[in-house]
């Protein structure tokens, strides 16, 4: 779950703005209008990147992913938020992040709606919290698609994925208040639709870490989905340029045709 590059880079986005929804440098987001001449697509596209909500890995990574979906006639939005390592970052700050996040751009009358997150590993594990949240429809979100998720804290620690960053994150273990509101297992079912695309040769966050999660949600009565790209390791489905990707846009096609 790193970035392919390392350290943060500076940022060069172009966007159509980018917006604060907090005091911090890093509670901001970039605004991407649909390139022009794009088929026009319903609603705003929501990028959560991730990198182990380490502070080390930031937005600029997800651009082309962003990028793309703009190219496909979506307004975006390309998230950034505080992580670890950062003032405020980990639980409950960086998930303080998320909803306030949201909460701006529901109220901004040039993204239209409905919302679908589209989160990448950590941001993965971002965006499924999200879906067990009782506001989450209040937000406008009507879904939202988990890219190699860290959708379950257990499994992520129990396999010591990225050298603990779990832990690293909720700050204690398993068991405890904070990692109780940060595990997306602790908010079965969601209330949003679910769709996971995965790829069969992720070796950073590997298959296993969803199962639980798809048996538990739905057999809470939960519209979660899991793919299973082949051939497709952990950046693939983040990669524009990879047939994995279609898979993603599928899913993000589907939640927009199929909202109220």
């Amino acid at each position: 779950m790193t970035s392919g590059t390392g350290q943060s880079t500076p940022q060069s986005v172009p966007s159509a703005g980018t917006r604060s929804y907090g005091s911090d440098p890093a509670q901001v987001y970039d605004v991407l209008a649909p390139a022009a001449g794009a088929p026009a697509a319903s609603g705003t596209v929501v990028v959560v990147h991730g990198g182990f909500w380490r502070a080390a890995y930031d937005r600029q990574h997800a651009l082309p992913e962003a990028q793309a979906f703009a190219d496909k006639g979506f307004h975006v939005v390309l998230v950034e938020y505080r992580r670890v390592g950062m003032p405020g970052g980990g639980v409950p700050g960086t998930l303080d992040d998320v909803r306030d996040l949201l909460v701006s751009v529901s109220a901004q009358g040039d993204l239209p709606k409905p919302l679908v997150l589209v989160g990448h590993s950590a941001g993965g594990h971002l965006v499924t919290w999200v879906a067990g949240q009782p506001w989450a429809r209040d937000r406008g979100v009507v879904g939202v698609v988990s890219l190699a998720g860290v959708i379950d804290l257990g499994a992520a620690d129990r396999l010591h994925l990225g050298d603990d960053a779990t832990r690293d994150f909720v700050g204690s273990g398993p068991g405890t208040p904070a990692w109780t509101s940060a595990d997306p297992m602790s908010s079965l079912p969601p209330t949003v639709p679910v769709r996971l695309v995965n790829g069969a040769d992720d070796d950073t966050v590997p298959l296993g870490v969803a199962d639980d999660y798809v048996a538990r949600a739905t057999a809470a009565g939960g519209d979660v989905t899991e793919e299973v790209v082949e051939g497709a390791d952990h950046f693939a489905v983040i990669d524009p340029g990879s047939k994995a990707f279609d898979h993603v846009l599928d899913a993000v096609r589907s939640l927009t045709r199929t909202s109220p």
